[in-house]
């Protein structure tokens, strides 16, 4: 790499870490409390579970850009698998370990 490669990494940083502390920090420099909107406020609480679906979802039931041909996929069991045991005991960790339990030996074992 050359001087002027590390300079322009090195302005980029340092361009990333402005943007971070004025984004994360924007509430922080008025001197009273800003007023969000109430309706603001409602979708600002499902906005983080919008964002997890968003996410998950394609990544259970599409492979390769289109959505899976069979039902012998094993990401299929272990989403019904966790749902069913976040049904059964809201959380994070059980049904990561439920989902886990029965992708991995599908997988390894049968093939899926």
């Amino acid at each position: 790499m050359t001087h002027v490669d590390n300079a322009w990494g090195a302005i980029t940083i340092l361009g990333l870490a402005l943007v971070t502390v004025v984004t994360r920090g924007f509430f922080l420099f008025p001197e009273r409390e800003v007023k969000i909107p109430q309706w603001l406020q409602r979708g600002l609480k499902v906005a983080p579970l919008a964002a997890l679906a968003a996410v998950v979802v394609p990544e259970v039931i599409m492979t390769h850009g289109a959505l899976i041909a069979t039902w012998q996929d094993a990401r299929l069991p272990a989403a019904l698998a966790a749902t069913l045991y976040y049904v059964w005991r809201p959380g994070v960790l059980g049904p990561l370990l439920a989902g886990l339990a029965v992708f991995l030996p599908l997988r390894w074992w049968w093939g899926w």
